[in-house]
């Protein structure tokens, strides 16, 4: 047949419909399919990871359906905590209640090497739908036709036919090029995998969601995608991120977990900032008149405890000092401290483009590149992945040479250049002292161990290997080193990968004191906002100016390119008169494709209808007796060609449809 299924299988009569306002349907969801919907209870939980502290008596209740956000700084348990909800760790004390029934999908940090494709390795991610696959195929093999044909029943169930489609989206959604889709798993580097660890949690059909920073390895348009599909999930999502946009977003409950303790804010990152202020100046405020009464009570013992009219007095006021609780105060500082010092000598022009032209040997991504760089100049890219952005900052800090027109850098021209290639090249065997050493051999000492605590790497941290550091700890070393070397042009590409909240705050903070030239690249929506005073776009092999905000860049992603939202890029000048023939010329040669894919619709919503009514007669149970096996096969027939028919409109469509975005996109 020609969605998949063989000629031997019989479609089974629907079953009785789900009634309507009990199903919940969420994107992966499957027809038909309930959402669990329980309450997942911590009690009194305690977490120890070695000697270390993580938790101590933490509860929590979680309601079917909420969008929780867990934050706090690295190491602070946050993946404990994750660990212990999937059952890979035990809690020292305390217990979960309400997990054991419901259908949990989790982000794996780390994908292993494997020879199946993107696309397998995705939709593999659905265990009901691999199980049911592999043990088909083992059938028909076999030539077990009778045994196999139920097993395709409970496939259409699952909508198991459309596996390969929805995996593929899921894979574009995230960046994914439609040639990267066949291709094994062992080709994509370690950030790709990550990607395709999200992709097939995503995929699995699943009542409770959990993400340990999925946006780590993305950029802005699949963190923006990904936002999107979340917005849409229905099921309980547990987020781990230090995205605040992102955050916002997605959630609306905040756990954070801060000295050992959980604490619950109900909205999303900014009202959980007020709301913690506000506990924080409270806490503040207690343990201050707290301190007050107890240097009241000392003085007076001091002054009257041995003399013998006031000694029961003192007496009293001690025991009231036993008994006053040791509030302690509140911890507002960041552990990060740093700015970027100012550079010795600067030029102006710092660095200039001149029709240049980017890519890797014959490979040209962009073209007739004009762009200058002056001290001052704080500069955001933004543009789809693959569209050229890491070519483009790699060819300012001097690492790609350019395939033709200049690349003219002022004399004084000194590049601090940031990716995530800089976290491999760490020595691994060599402290972070050690690394600091190595760019200034007549740096003292003292000096490197402060500016270090800066970064928190204090006491042992600063002068032990980096090995064992985590992910956002060598981030830290690296920015460090970039922080160092007192650049006058910055050049980062996704710094905030593996950062905490509390250095990302910090990071912006430094680099809105930073007095050289930034040009900046990052899915983090509130650094861009906070620290570039101009946005270019890369898009389409050029390279310009963005006319509109973050929120326009946002609304022309999530609206797939439509006209309306398209990028605008800066006008050029041009009459009234000249732009209304443009706008004529442009809606003639729209017309006609606007007109075909509407007719084409049209067409689909006929066929749609047709297979629909057709399928309710194969529902019939009487249409399986032998005596009605001439109308069963005029009736197969015709559902396999109406099929056939929606399959190449479908087609006919996408092709129509994507032509007519590309005409509008380009603006005619």
């Amino acid at each position: 047949m020609p969605d998949g299924r063989p000629w031997y299988y019989r479609p089974r009569p629907r079953a009785t419909p789900v009634p309507a306002g009990k199903t919940t349907r969420w994107p992966g969801a499957l027809p038909g399919v309930r959402m669990r919907r329980l309450m997942i209870i911590l009690r009194d939980i305690s977490l120890r990871r070695g000697s270390k502290l993580l938790l101590a008596g933490a509860s929590v209740t979680v309601q079917p359906g909420q969008r929780l956000a867990l934050i706090g700084a690295n190491g602070c348990g946050k993946s404990s905590l994750f660990a212990l909800l999937t059952g890979a760790l035990a809690a020292d004390a305390g217990d979960i209640e309400g997990m054991g029934n419901l259908r949990l999908s989790h982000m794996a940090q780390e994908v292993h090497l494997r020879d199946e494709s993107a696309c397998e390795f995705v939709w593999r991610g659905d265990g009901e739908l691999a199980r049911l696959r592999d043990e088909l195929a083992r059938l028909e093999t076999a030539g077990d036709f009778d045994a196999a044909a139920p097993l395709h029943s409970q496939l259409e169930e699952i909508d198991g036919y459309s596996a390969e489609r929805r995996a593929t989206r899921l894979l574009q959604g995230l960046g994914f090029a439609d040639d990267d889709v066949q291709r094994p798993v062992a080709d994509f580097s370690g950030g790709w995998r990550i990607r395709l660890g999200l992709a097939r949690a995503l995929m699995r059909p699943s009542d409770v969601l959990l993400l340990d920073e999925p946006t780590n390895h993305l950029d802005l348009d699949a963190t923006l995608w990904l936002q999107d599909w979340l917005q849409q999930y229905r099921g309980t999502l547990l987020l781990i991120s230090h995205d605040r946009d992102f955050i916002d977003a997605t959630c609306t409950r905040i756990l954070h977990i801060e000295g050992g303790e959980l604490h619950a804010y109900r909205g999303n990152y900014s009202e959980f900032e007020r709301q913690r202020a506000e506990r924080l100046a409270n806490q503040q405020a207690s343990w201050e008149k707290q301190q007050r009464r107890v240097a009241e009570i000392d003085a007076f013992v001091r002054r009257f405890r041995y003399k013998a009219s006031k000694a029961r007095q003192a007496q009293s006021r001690l025991k009231e000092l036993e008994r006053l609780q040791a509030a302690a105060p509140a911890h507002l500082g960041s552990p990060f401290d740093f700015t970027f010092p100012v550079a010795e000598r600067t030029s102006d022009p710092l660095l200039r483009l001149d029709e240049a032209e980017l890519g890797y040997g014959d490979t040209r991504i962009l073209c007739g590149v004009e762009l200058q760089l002056r001290p001052g100049s704080r500069v955001g890219l933004l543009g789809r992945n693959g569209a050229g952005k890491s070519t483009l900052l790699r060819s300012l800090s001097g690492q790609l040479p350019l395939l033709a027109g200049e690349r003219l850098a002022g004399e004084h021209l000194k590049v601090g250049y940031f990716d995530q290639q800089q976290l491999e090249v760490l020595d691994l065997e060599a402290s972070p002292a050690l690394h600091i050493r190595r760019l200034d051999e007549a740096a003292r000492e003292q000096d490197i161990l402060n500016f270090l605590g800066g970064f928190d790497f204090r006491g042992d941290m600063a002068t032990s290997p980096v090995a064992p550091l985590s992910g956002g700890e060598k981030a830290r070393l690296a920015l460090a080193m970039v922080v160092w070397q007192k650049p006058n042009l910055l050049v980062l590409d996704e710094p905030t990968n593996h950062l905490d909240l509390e250095m990302r705050h910090a990071m912006e903070l430094a680099l809105q004191g930073y007095e050289g030239a930034l040009v900046l690249v990052s899915h983090d929506r509130h650094l861009l906002r906070n620290t570039v005073d101009e946005l270019l776009l890369v898009h389409a092999g050029k390279v310009q100016a963005y006319a509109e905000d973050l929120a326009g860049y946002e609304r022309w992603i999530l609206s797939g390119c439509r006209a309306q939202d398209r990028p605008a890029a800066a006008p050029a000048a041009s009459s009234r008169r000249e732009q209304r023939q443009q706008a004529a010329a442009r809606r003639e040669r729209l017309r006609p494709l606007r007109k075909a894919v509407q007719r084409i619709e049209g067409q689909m919503q006929e066929a749609e209808t047709e297979l629909a009514e057709l399928q309710d007669q194969l529902a019939d149970n009487t249409l399986y007796d032998d005596e009605r096996a001439a109308e069963l096969a005029r009736l197969l027939q015709r559902e396999g060609e109406l099929k056939i028919r929606a399959s190449e409109l479908e087609e006919q469509w996408l092709a129509q449809q994507q032509e007519l975005e590309e005409l509008e996109a380009a603006g005619g």
